[in-house]
Order: structure tokens, then C-alpha cells, then sequence
């Protein structure tokens, strides 16, 4: 076998009250994909930054090319060939108010396509002011894109971009750096099935050029596709490997989580009862076309389609985060105006976000103040938020929900993203919901976790809540929904109910 590109070896670290590494070795040969599991919190977030440079370990050493460190920095990272794919997205998509007045100067670029990908190493022009060339920059940003067959070009202002196109700009970005070791985390948690396939395909031919990855996923299915050996850590230390051999769902499970996991999804128990109508509504995505869904309390209606299809914003526009361009939302049979989201949580209309970070959390306040922020009123007396309460009910969700943080005054920004999506559930689950729009709810979140959300899902449904899930993984569609709506441009284009319900149905509607 070739030299090792990299190796770890008895990696530790430790924070306060919390061990998230333990003697933890791990190895990548060239052209070697290995794929990396583990739960939420299991340390593979904390072991990503130690190699990128981020935090220096406590214990232990890496090795490159056989040369020994204790530590890296994100310069010494770089230079070695080590890059990331991260599933948090890291893209600049505006400028500021200094920025735009030096815009037609080219002196500050961060906005478009081309200039996230090559941001702190963009080629500059000669004279005086050394401008940034912004010709040859998307020359060179131009085969990256072929490559990853996108429909979107290097002139592309990041900000009007899917957060799925977004992250085929990771991407390249990573391809952009010429590198030895690519480390892939949740690559495809916003990818269509056919981005993926690209991405899948990308990776064989990087694998060929003698490039090694390792592919952080909580898709278990995509680790059989792609992976030679299979990792995983289970708090904070390595608890098994697998060769390619060995590779399958229920091994991988079995090391995950430490023992079979018998039924990921909850079949339906309960008679749906009426719930929401969505009367002929238009939304700012297609203003041109109307959508109609019943949503029925005690179901989950799963909401198909392929990205841009406008659930998205299907999903702002009944949560009043953006304005209804026409029809009629009514819940139990009654007229319901929602001109803000303030309309909708006061009527218990609730939505989980698919991104997280920008929309479902602020991030610098703790796990208690997140999940208490929706219904402060509730908390409060005489205009003063009574501390008790809101701890009482704050801690109650944590358990609930098994959040793995020392304490309710974490901060949110310190939480892995599975954990961070929890904390979005809380929030809404410490209320009174009756309609509950979840947005990709399991996106970057391990197996384990997923089936407590599934269960959950299905516990709202049989409390006589409706559910509207939406999502673009197929498998999970097919396997929480009791009835499936499928959206094609801004509208409903079919319905249908669990006998009916396989991919290539789902697929033909989208």
C-alpha cells in the first residue's frame, strides 16, 4: 500500500464538562474515500477542525506525508492539500455599503459565483492598483462548473442562488484548490438525486487522479456507493471500521448507535380529521401560478418536488414570512389572514426552516432563551420574564428532545447541527401548535436522531396535529407521508395517498 496522505494518531480533546475526542487514530491513503459516521456530538465536527487548522488538540499527533505535528494551522492545512466541503454554507452573497462604492473598481469582490470560489486568491491585472482580472477569473472558475454540470455561471450573484446550488459553490471552491485530501461534510444534505449522482461520479474521478476524501454523511446509502472503508465515532472515539466488504445499512447502523435499529419509520395510527386548506394561493416564487393542498389534522402530507419548485416558499408565504400574492389559507374551515409570522404563531401555525443558522436560531443566545423566544408572553408577569418558568420548560424540551448540551444556558452557535435543529423543534413544541410546516427537517442529521424525529412527527399527527413535511429525500417522503402532494413551477401537481406512493410515481408528478 502507498505512504499514508494522512494519519492521526491518539487525538484528544476536551471542554469543559464535555470529552468530544478520545484517543482517536485515524488513517487516509491516496485515492482511498473513506467514509466517516457517527451520531450528532459523536466528534466528527471537532476531529474536521482540528485537521483544518481551526483548534489545536490536547493529546495526540498528526502526521502528513510523515511529517509529525501537534497541531495545524489553517495556513500549514492548506499548504499540506487539505480541503473542505462544509455542510454549513460559508459563501459571501453581499456587498456593503463601503464595498459597493469600490465595486466598479474591483477592489472588494465577494459576491459572485467566480468570486467565492477563488475569494483570497482571485488573479490580478497589472498597473498600479493591481485590480482583481475579472475575465480570467471566470475562465478559470468556468471548467470547475462544466465539471460539476451546474446550471449556473461564474457571473452569478451568490444571493440569488438555491441553498442547493450553494453548495455545488462549496464545492468547486474545494475543487478550485488543487487538492491531495478533500474532506466532504454533508455534501449532498441540499442536493437533488441527480446533483448527488454528480457529485458520486466527481468523486470516482478524484479517486482516479489519486486524490483521497473522506465523506462525512449521515446518508447511509451514498457510504455504500462511494466509500472504500468506513469509520465511525460513537463519543468521541473510533468504535469500528468497515472494509469495503463489510459496507451495509444495518452494520453501519449497529456501530452507529451500538445496536439494531428495528423500524425507522412509524406507520400512520391515527383518522386524519379536517385541517388546513390552501385555496389557490400564490406566493412571490411563481406569482403566475396557484397551488391548492388540505392538509388534514392527525396526518403527515408530505410535500414533493424538485428544487425550485416553490415549497420553499409555499412555506414562507403560509408562515407570513413573505406576503400572499393572492387566494385563501383556512384552518378548521375558518378564513385565516397571515400578514406576518406573528399572524401565524398566535393562530399555531408553525415552521421549522431548512436553513437553520439564518432563519430558526440566534445563535448567540443560549438553549434556553431559543426555545422561549416564540412565546416570551407566556413567560412573563407584570412585563418581566419570570426565570423559573422559562427554565422549567426550557430543560423539559432538552430532555424530551435528548439535546446533548451541559445545560440549557449553551449557546445555540456551540451545538452540533442536528442538535441545533432540535432546538428549533423545542421552540415550537413548547407551544401550542396545530399546523407545523417542517422544511427538510432532518437535513444533516445522523440516523439515530431521524428516527426520533420521525417518531415525533408521528406523535404530532396522532395528537390531532397537521403536519406538512417537505423534502427532496425520496426514502423519507415515501416512508413518513400518509398522503404525498407533489409541486411542479408554483403548483400542485397531483396527490398521492400511501397505496399509491413509490418513487417513480413521485418522481413522474415532479
Amino acid at each position: 500500500m502507498a505512504a499514508p496522505v494522512l494519519e492521526l494518531e491518539g487525538i484528544g480533546k476536551t471542554y469543559p464538562g464535555v470529552t468530544a475526542l478520545s484517543r482517536v487514530s485515524l488513517s487516509v491513503a491516496p485515492a482511498e474515500v473513506v467514509g466517516l459516521i457517527g451520531e450528532n456530538g459523536a466528534g466528527k465536527s471537532t476531529l474536521m477542525k482540528v485537521l483544518g487548522g481551526v483548534i489545536a488538540p490536547d493529546s495526540g499527533t498528526i502526521r502528513i506525508d510523515g511529517s509529525e505535528h501537534a497541531a495545524l494551522s489553517v495556513g500549514q492545512s492548506m499548504a499540506a492539500g487539505i480541503a473542505f466541503v462544509h455542510q454549513e454554507l460559508n459563501l459571501f452573497e453581499n456587498l456593503d455599503v463601503a464595498a459597493n462604492v469600490f465595486q466598479e473598481l474591483s477592489l472588494v469582490t465577494d459576491h459572485t459565483v467566480a468570486e467565492n470560489i477563488f475569494i483570497g486568491r482571485a488573479p490580478l491585472s497589472g498597473g498600479l492598483l493591481r485590480l482583481v482580472d475579472r475575465g480570467r477569473l471566470r475562465t478559470m472558475v468556468e471548467p470547475l462548473l462544466r465539471r460539476l454540470d451546474v446550471d449556473f455561471r461564474p457571473a452569478t450573484p451568490v444571493a440569488e442562488l438555491s441553498i442547493a446550488q450553494r453548495q455545488m459553490v462549496e464545492i468547486a471552491k474545494a475543487l478550485s484548490l488543487d487538492a491531495r485530501l478533500i474532506i466532504m461534510d454533508e455534501p449532498t444534505s441540499s442536493l437533488t438525486l441527480s446533483e448527488t449522482d454528480r457529485l458520486i461520479e466527481v468523486i470516482g474521478e478524484l479517486r482516479a487522479h489519486g486524490v483521497a476524501v473522506i465523506y462525512i454523511t449521515h446518508r447511509l446509502s451514498e457510504v455504500k456507493r462511494c466509500a472504500d472503508r468506513v469509520v465511525c465515532l460513537r463519543d468521541g472515539q473510533v468504535v469500528g471500521t468497515l472494509a469495503r466488504d463489510e459496507i451495509a445499512h444495518a452494520a453501519m447502523i449497529r456501530l452507529m448507535i451500538g445496536r439494531d435499529l428495528k423500524a425507522l419509520y412509524i406507520p400512520p395510527r391515527a383518522t386524519p380529521k379536517a385541517g388546513c386548506e390552501i385555496a389557490e394561493l400564490r406566493t412571490s416564487a411563481f406569482p403566475d401560478r396557484t397551488v391548492s393542498l388540505d392538509i388534514r389534522s392527525g396526518e403527515i402530507l408530505g410535500l414533493a418536488g424538485l428544487v425550485g419548485s416553490g415549497r420553499t416558499s409555499l412555506a414562507r408565504t403560509l408562515f407570513g414570512s413573505d406576503p400572499p400574492l393572492g387566494g385563501a389559507i383556512r384552518l378548521d374551515g375558518k378564513p385565516l389572514a397571515v400578514a406576518s409570522p406573528r399572524d401565524a404563531i398566535s393562530n399555531g401555525l408553525y415552521l421549522v426552516p431548512e436553513d437553520r443558522k439564518q432563519t430558526g436560531l440566534i445563535l448567540d443566545m443560549p438553549i434556553r432563551e431559543n426555545v422561549t423566544l416564540a412565546d416570551l408572553a407566556g413567560y412573563a408577569r407584570w412585563g418581566l420574564i419570570r426565570g423559573g418558568a422559562e427554565s422549567s420548560v426550557a430543560e423539559r424540551q432538552r430532555q424530551r428532545l435528548g439535546i446533548k448540551a451541559p445545560s440549557i444556558e449553551t449557546p445555540a452557535v456551540t451545538l452540533s447541527g442536528g442538535n441545533q435543529q432540535k432546538v428549533v423543534l423545542a421552540k415550537w413544541l413548547a407551544m401550542r401548535p396545530r399546523l407545523i410546516v417542517f422544511d427538510e427537517p432532518t437535513r444533516g442529521i445522523d440516523v439515530g436522531a431521524k428516527s426520533e424525529i420521525y417518531t415525533l412527527l408521528r406523535d404530532l399527527a396522532d395528537n390531532g396535529v397537521a403536519v406538512l413535511m417537505i423534502s427532496s429525500d425520496m426514502e423519507e417522503v415515501i416512508g413518513v407521508s400518509d398522503r404525498v402532494a407533489v409541486m411542479y413551477e408554483g403548483r400542485s401537481s397531483g396527490f398521492l395517498g400511501r397505496a399509491e406512493l413509490s418513487e417513480h410515481a413521485v418522481m413522474q408528478l415532479a
